[in-house]
């Protein structure tokens, strides 16, 4: 415990050099952090091919880390935000000017949100998070600023995820920096027009709308 609680001052003082926060404000080095949904094998999520495959040829120093747990039918996906803390932590150590981008897919967007929970803005790690990006997320709560549908609309605003009233949701301090896009009538992120794990929640790998905001948002967030 006290060698992880130097590690993360010492990434904390590191985060406080002028020279790290100008590289930081350029994000020429940043991690897609990717978390799968349920039953996918390990590995990069398909919800997310094609959007990183576009950014990390529109801008270079990225690389993909796809988190690592279980992703299985149970749901229980502690062990996917303990490995997206562990990478924040272990990556920020070696390089303190890396940006982060955390994307979730179904269950592996439940488990990155929980991790936003445990960093709040005190947290070192907050700052190099630059964005979150989020789909067929089953804690999507209503009225949030950051719920749009998979055309960029507000048919999704205003509904809740299959887990909404028990966990989550997108902590206040990360609405701004997130994107949740939610398919109307899929039944993890849109209980009102759907139910469970049905044909909408598996559009988003496909679907032209999904991948372009996914890409553009990950590319303007890399710019700030």
């Amino acid at each position: 415990m006290r060698a992880s609680l130097l590690s993360l001052a010492l990434v904390g003082t590191a985060l406080a050099s002028p020279v790290d926060l100008l590289s930081r404000s350029l994000c020429l080095s940043y991690t897609l952090i990717d978390t799968r949904g349920t039953g996918e094998p390990q590995g990069p999520s398909a919800g997310f091919i094609t959007m990183n495959r576009n950014i990390l040829a529109a801008k270079p120093g990225g690389r993909v880390y796809s988190t690592v747990y279980p992703a299985d039918f149970t749901q229980y996906s502690a062990a996917g935000t303990a490995d997206i803390l562990r990478e924040l932590s272990a990556e920020l150590a070696e390089d303190p000017a890396r940006c982060f981008i955390l994307e979730g897919y179904s269950q592996g967007a439940a488990a990155t949100v929980n991790a936003l929970e445990k960093l709040p803005v005190s947290d070192p790690r907050y700052a190099a998070i630059k964005g979150v990006f989020l789909i067929g997320n089953p804690v999507h709560k209503a009225g949030l600023e950051c719920n749009v549908d998979t055309k960029g609309g507000d048919s999704t605003k205003n509904v809740n995820g299959i887990s909404a009233s028990y966990d989550g949701p997108i902590p206040a301090a990360y609405v701004g920096k997130s994107l949740d896009v939610c398919q109307f009538g899929d039944g993890v992120c849109d209980t009102t027009h759907g139910v469970g794990i049905n044909p909408p929640h598996l559009v988003y790998p496909s679907d032209a709308g999904t991948q372009r905001q996914g890409t553009e948002f990950v590319l303007a967030r890399l710019s700030i």
